[in-house]
């Protein structure tokens, strides 16, 4: 309508966008409570665009998040770790092989890696750190983070248009994972095991076929350990997968170093010293590869985060 010769603009109500806006608000707070602010020490990129995240997580991280296109032919591959100031990201003891452990039980590092869950198409991890996580793990953004759950939901839905759920893909060359555990058990979770003739015997005579939410990829050329750029092409052809988060372990991330398909890091520095022994050997971020001065891999610090005595660093790979 016109008004004495100005224009005036009357937005429509969209009780949807109100009732976001006004749960995001809400959970935002309940999110702050829960855990030390994370502020931002370094942006590398601090051009105005568009913000991706919705205003209550882009508040609790402190600035926004966004990822590049995937490569052509497979998808863009993040990861995320923990670890000590030594390097250390498990303490290899009966009951106590988690990050958590390293974190200290962080918030800030927990509600960063439910981010980066909700984010991504697909969550990675090896079959150690399967078992690791203990029968009751479920790898989906809340279940790291339950205070900020709502948000997440939110933003995979309202934003990124995903499935409720990323899909969760277990690499186990051996098929030794014990089928008992949540993650196998929740029907609205997609599951894909990935692992050899050997391994898809095995699953089969534990009753994997009993689980219809589950569906098993055999690669019948490999015997042990599985090419990193056979998972990628598989995942991105036949999933769609354009971002995935690898979450180790070490051994496995590292066949993804040297492979040259580990396009970021998110690294949790957390403030302890945890020590070696070469009697009980502790593991560190990579294992089992080793680079010279000519072939390690170099990184950009994209951004620099930091919660009380916690810092949050992301890294991108150099070209």
């Amino acid at each position: 309508m016109h008004w004495r010769g100005f224009a005036l603009y009357v937005r429509p109500f969209d009780p949807t966008a109100e009732l976001l806006r006004t749960l995001s608000k809400s959970t935002c707070a309940n999110v702050a409570n829960s855990m030390e602010p994370i502020r931002t020490l370094f942006e590398r990129d601090s051009s105005r665009r568009r913000a991706v995240l919705p205003e209550g997580l882009r508040a609790a991280y402190d600035g926004d998040l966004r990822f590049p296109s995937a490569p052509n032919g497979r998808p863009y591959v993040i990861a995320n770790f923990v670890t000590t100031l030594d390097g250390v990201v498990s303490f290899n003891l009966p009951g106590q092989l988690q990050g958590k452990e390293i974190s200290g039980s962080n918030q800030g590092d927990r509600f960063i890696m439910g981010l980066l869950r909700a984010s991504s198409d697909a969550v990675m991890v090896g079959a150690s750190t399967f078992r690791a996580g203990g029968l009751k793990a479920l790898w989906t953004p809340e279940s790291i983070c339950r205070s900020s759950e709502d948000l997440y939901r939110q933003y995979r839905k309202n934003v990124l248009r995903k499935p409720g759920y990323p899909l969760v893909v277990i690499v186990s060359g051996a098929g030794d994972l014990n089928l008992a555990s949540a993650t196998f058990h929740k029907p609205e979770l997609a599951v894909l095991i990935i692992t050899t003739e050997r391994g898809t015997r095995s699953l089969k005579k534990n009753g994997v076929e009993r689980l219809t939410h589950v569906r098993v990829k055999q690669f019948s050329e490999a015997t042990q350990r599985i090419a990193p750029a056979l998972i990628l092409k598989f995942l991105s052809e036949e999933f769609g997968v354009r971002l995935l988060l690898h979450e180790g372990g070490p051994t496995f991330f590292g066949e993804f170093l040297a492979a040259n398909f580990a396009d970021e890091l998110f690294l949790t520095l957390a403030p302890q010293i945890a020590g070696r022994i070469s009697a009980h050997p502790r593991p560190n971020l990579v294992s089992g590869i080793e680079f010279s001065p000519a072939t390690a891999p170099w990184w950009n610090l994209l951004s620099e985060k930091q919660a009380g005595s916690h810092l949050y660093l992301r890294f991108q790979r150099r070209k």
